[in-house]
């Protein structure tokens, strides 16, 4: 006997199917409701509800039905975006770039044909490049808003739609920056009023820029380095599968730089991601072929950005091999090279990064910022903005250039700050070293839980809430604070530890990012830097106890 649950699910999927616009995802859900109720548990997945527009826009895996990154999710998206921005008065061309990814050049040409077909011109970037050149478009074109097509460094199943918008919506500080509240709500609520798909008018494929969009990027992420500074270094570099390599190149060479030594089989994009297990610079062995690279050609620097190249990874060599730089390692690098050159304006990172740039800005007088986690709020931090950077290996060296994380302007800039210390006889890890002498040693890690159930996740934080700990490392917790109901956010802080515990917005994932600060006594750094690894390694235990993890 068919249950009534079986009979409704059967009749929403067929529905959906008699309206997806795509052959391939039609047969694909056509198969799955034919072979019902064996695939009961497929369907109800499938369509357990929308992916829904958050601040990061949609992501999601690439299948057919509701909850996932097909034609018909993005036809409707694309609808509801237009008629959002059309609601708001916006006006001007909407600009639209992807990646390598599975899907991402046809959901980009279905946003063009619906912007079009609702009246508004649509610019489409000439072939696959990296989110950051998007996000550059956005501005230097003057766009009422952009879409990137993109899941950047999710696995290869997923694809994902970020949007942007221009100065007329985003103002000032969000120029050419991801979407914040309320307009992520506005533009769901716009997607959710979309009726049939096959009303939904569709125009022509928009105006394919032409290169003067990426050599007008590649020119401006070359100037944002000193002209003429040094620039004897030896770089190996990935763009790890993804569409980095072109751009990283043409902008090494652009400044004066050697080209880097490529990846051989990471160099062109790949949507399988066939070399690595996760294309996200972080996780444990995707830099290994780098790093091998590195090694056999004696290398100053290696550099990976992730596949969409809005993030950059460095590891510098040490004795016995290389060591990858933390996100907050590097970020406090690039701000104290910025200050050093002189860049002013407002310095900022997220609440879960080290808290050694706020005492840097302290100690040198420059204005900063900490704000939520997300380049989404880094750049909105102040209108006058120099840098930002997040603990997830995001950085923002060029403000007025690009609004947003950017792995190539940061992969040059470190190669500014690499050969000039090379020139001085000096490396990133003495400079390292020289500001843990002046403000201590300021070491982090991070516990992180991915999970198949969400609702573990959910768990786990109320278990934190209940149950905050009393002490961290022998010391007692002097701070609790519990950002909701806005924000999922728990902190808690000792005299010399602090630990901030959050959800993943893009993965699921639950995170707890650690940071204990040792001070220097009497020089003497490498006894600081074995105290803060034990404390470290003591409050990550203390931590998943009072998760539950």
């Amino acid at each position: 006997m068919v249950s009534e649950v079986d009979v409704d699910l059967r009749e929403r999927a067929e529905a959906w199917l008699t309206d997806d616009p795509d052959p391939v995802s039609r047969s694909e859900l056509r198969e799955l409701i034919d072979r019902l109720p064996a695939t009961t548990a497929e369907l109800r997945d499938r369509f357990a509800g929308p992916l829904t527009f958050g601040t990061a826009g949609l992501r999601g895996p690439l299948r057919a039905g509701p909850n996932g990154m097909n034609l018909a999710v993005v036809t409707q998206a694309a609808a509801g975006l237009v008629t959002w921005l059309a609601a708001q008065g916006g006006e001007g061309p909407l600009v639209i770039g992807y990646d390598a990814r599975h899907g991402s050049r046809e959901f980009a040409e279905r946003t063009a044909r619906v912007a079009t077909g609702a009246g508004r011109p649509a610019l489409v970037m000439p072939r696959t490049l990296p989110t950051p050149v998007l996000a550059y478009a956005v501005r230097a074109l003057g766009a009422v808003a952009g879409v990137m097509v993109t899941a950047s460094h999710n696995p290869p199943q997923d694809n994902g739609y970020k949007v942007y918008l221009g100065e007329q919506l985003g103002g000032p500080a969000g120029h050419g920056a991801q979407i914040v509240p309320p307009a992520d709500a506005g533009i769901e609520a716009a997607i959710r009023a979309v009726g049939s798909l096959a009303s939904v008018p569709l125009g022509g494929p928009g105006t394919l820029l032409d290169e003067k969009i990426f050599q007008g990027y590649v020119r401006s992420a070359a100037n944002v380095l000193i002209e003429g500074g040094p620039r004897e270094l030896t770089i190996a570099y990935t763009p790890m599968h993804g569409v980095g390599g072109e751009t990283v190149e043409a902008a090494f060479a652009a400044a004066g730089f050697a080209v880097p030594a490529v990846v051989a089989d990471q160099a062109e994009p790949d949507p399988e991601f066939p070399t690595v297990a996760f294309p996200n610079p972080e996780e444990p062995g995707a830099m290994d072929r780098l790093l091998a690279l590195a090694g056999t050609n004696h290398a100053d620097l290696a550099i990976a950005n992730d596949p969409d190249a809005d993030r950059c990874a460095v590891a510098i060599p040490v004795a016995g091999g290389w060591r990858p730089l933390r996100g907050d390692e590097l970020g406090v690098l690039l701000a104290d090279h910025l200050i050093r050159r002189g860049v002013t304006g407002t310095y900022a990172t997220t609440i879960v990064s080290s808290s050694l740039l706020g005492r840097l800005c302290a100690a040198r007088g420059v204005p900063y910022a900490e704000t939520l986690t997300g380049f989404k709020w880094i750049v909105r931090a102040a209108e006058e903005l120099a840098f930002g950077y997040e603990e997830a290996l995001g950085y923002c060296v060029a403000p007025a250039m690009v609004r947003d994380k950017d792995g190539v302007t940061a992969a040059l800039t470190v190669a500014e700050l690499a050969a000039q210390l090379r020139a001085e006889g000096r490396t990133l890890g003495d400079r390292l070293d020289e500001l843990a002498t002046e403000f201590g040693v300021h070491a982090t890690d991070q516990l992180s839980v991915r999970v198949d159930d969400l609702s573990e996740i959910g768990r786990a934080m109320g278990r934190a809430r209940q149950a905050p700990p009393a002490i961290l490392l022998g010391s007692p917790v002097t701070e609790v604070a519990d950002l909701l109901p806005d924000n999922d956010v728990l902190t808690f802080r000792t005299a010399g530890a602090r630990v901030v515990i959050r959800p993943s917005g893009t993965e699921p994932k639950l995170k707890a990012y650690l940071e204990v600060v040792e001070p220097v006594a009497e020089g003497d750094l490498e006894t600081a830097r074995t105290r803060a690894a034990a404390a470290l390694v003591t409050l990550r235990g203390e931590i998943a106890a009072t998760l539950g993890v």
